[in-house]
């Protein structure tokens, strides 16, 4: 009889074993700049000699942007993409710590990046 209950409170303790609950997801946080936020703000104009500045200022040249945009957040890096008069795309990343990284557009799949595909335009004066 003993063994009895030791193999039935056994097999009750190990039933329970494969049941533990799942983990909690953990929480998104979500740090961004007041920079990364302004950008969504600004008219085509101003947004657009924004993006200029980035492009220069990371060695690259741009005489007009004809078009930009919000491409998507990636990772904590707000993305945006800005079509040139010289026919080249480029993409802006925005660090939350105001930071600016810029690609070449035609170099994202390579670098398994997303696509310059623009979810977010405002209409208005593109810059010169």
């Amino acid at each position: 009889m003993r063994l009895a209950l030791s193999i039935a409170a056994l097999a009750f303790l190990a039933s329970g074993c494969d049941q533990s609950s799942p983990p909690a997801p953990k929480p998104q946080i979500k740090v961004q700049s007041a920079e990364q936020k302004r950008l969504h703000q600004l008219n085509e104009m101003d947004r657009a000699i924004t993006l200029k500045r980035a492009i220069y200022d990371s060695g690259f040249t741009c005489k007009r942007i004809e078009r930009s945009g919000f491409v998507q957040e990636h990772g904590n890096l707000s993305m945006w993409t800005a079509h040139c008069a010289d026919k080249r795309d480029w993409a802006i990343f925005v660090g939350p710590d105001s930071s600016v990284q810029v690609r070449p557009c035609k170099d994202l799949e390579q670098l398994k990046l997303p696509a310059c595909v623009i979810r977010e335009e405002k209409k208005g004066a593109p810059a010169s």
